[in-house]
């Protein structure tokens, strides 16, 4: 059994280009001291005594700021190429992360919230613009799981860390810890990652200008967006109200709550890529998406059910990330194998804009449904819309113009 499961995970990583491996540590670096989003909620409320609403607002701003960072971005990345638009992006804001410091009005908080968001963001469509660059088909789905990896090992460890950093130095110290490790990622990425040389962007921009697919006509892709969209505003619950539920109605300590965020990030470690390694290849890409989105009303029922007992909090975490799992690989892959290479930043800008949305409705909706109506309702809410996406996305996969152009 053991020898099996040994097996599995070296398949699992076999065959994947060094520079996936390159974009995964870098990743890993910056992940493991990206605490802002996490914490900054808890932050505002406890610290700075802002009511639900007030940091519901201020937190929309970071959706706001990446819709257009995640666009600009995209189109940047089409035409500049992907390592400058990462490097400088890493190192622009970090930078902001200090700002945040002295920061006491809402105002202010909300603008270096949005600033930091997006040039924040306007790496995402470059990152995805790289990692289909440096994979095969074959491979991709693989490459994008493995950064995925990556990503949530930081995450793993950076929120149990952030927490207990939180609760005993102060939330001033995980906005440098955050900058730092962006600085980090940056530096790394400047060291070994290969860039585009200036015939490969001509190249790039001379088919830019020809006449060619555009995902803002692509209404297929325009609807998986808009229920991609939807399916991250559900999710980022995880991070939006949710941790206002741990703290408030089950009087979590900043340490318990850091702890349940890490093993979101933990599990998907464990399981995703055997998983996708498993899965990969079947053309099944509809299906495995709409597994991942019905594992969501199951979570905040989960919540419902559980009555602030930790127990149900950890199932909850559970069944959220076996959520992500399923779903949001199979996603990406599906957003960056759909279009010609050329064209590949802007799917990946649209892809990216759909979180950025996201961002901005998960805690306004999220949390004032909680401040006006109770917890448990938002519970409701959000079982109900996510069953609703999970039809969508069944009725998306049986549309035949949904499905791969290239």
């Amino acid at each position: 059994m053991v020898n099996q499961l040994f097996k599995a995970y070296k398949s699992a990583f076999s065959n994947l280009q060094p520079t996936i491996w390159i974009l995964s540590i870098s990743m890993f670096i910056n992940r493991s001291g990206n605490m802002v989003l996490l914490f900054t909620s808890l932050y505002l409320t406890r610290d700075l005594h802002f009511s639900f609403r007030t940091a519901g607002l201020i937190m929309s701003c970071y959706g706001i700021g990446s819709v257009f960072g995640s666009f600009t971005g995209g189109w940047l990345t089409d035409r500049r190429g992907h390592f400058s638009i990462m490097f400088w992006s890493l190192i622009v804001s970090g930078s902001i992360l200090f700002l945040l410091i002295p920061a006491k009005d809402p105002i202010h908080i909300g603008a270096i919230i949005f600033s930091y968001a997006f040039f924040s963001d306007m790496f995402r469509p470059a990152n995805s613009s790289a990692i289909a660059s440096y994979s095969s088909v074959e491979n991709r789905t693989r490459s994008f799981s493995m950064v995925r990896l990556a990503t949530n090992l930081g995450f793993s460890l950076g929120p149990a860390a952030g927490g207990f950093i939180a609760m005993i130095f102060g939330y001033h110290w995980l906005f440098v810890l955050d900058g730092l490790t962006s600085f980090a990622a940056a530096f790394l990425l400047y060291l070994y990652l290969p860039r585009q040389s200036k015939e490969e962007k001509q190249k790039i921009n001379s088919r830019i200008r020809t006449k060619g697919s555009s995902a803002y006509r692509d209404m297929a892709y325009l609807v998986f967006i808009f229920l991609v969209a939807l399916y991250g505003t559900s999710f980022f619950q995880l991070f939006a109200s949710v941790p206002q539920y741990f703290s408030k109605v089950c009087q979590y300590s900043e340490g318990t709550i850091g702890i349940l965020l890490a093993l979101n990030g933990f599990i998907v470690v464990v399981v995703e890529m055997p998983l996708i390694a498993f899965l990969e290849g079947r053309n099944q890409t509809f299906r495995y998406i709409i597994y991942g989105v019905i594992c969501l009303p199951v979570a905040f029922f989960i919540l419902q059910f559980g009555e602030g007992l930790l127990i149900w909090s950890i199932f909850y975490t559970l069944m959220i990330t076996l959520s992500e799992v399923f779903a949001m690989p199979f996603m990406l892959n599906y957003a960056l194998s759909r279009p010609a290479k050329e064209r590949q930043g802007e799917y990946a800008a649209l892809y990216a804009i759909a979180y950025g949305i996201s961002n901005i409705g998960a805690p306004i909706l999220g949390l004032y449904i909680a401040d006006q109506f109770g917890f448990h309702a938002m519970f409701n809410f959000f079982i109900v819309l996510s069953i609703g996406i999970a039809i969508g996305f069944w009725l998306l996969g049986k549309n035949k113009n949904a499905h791969y152009r290239h």
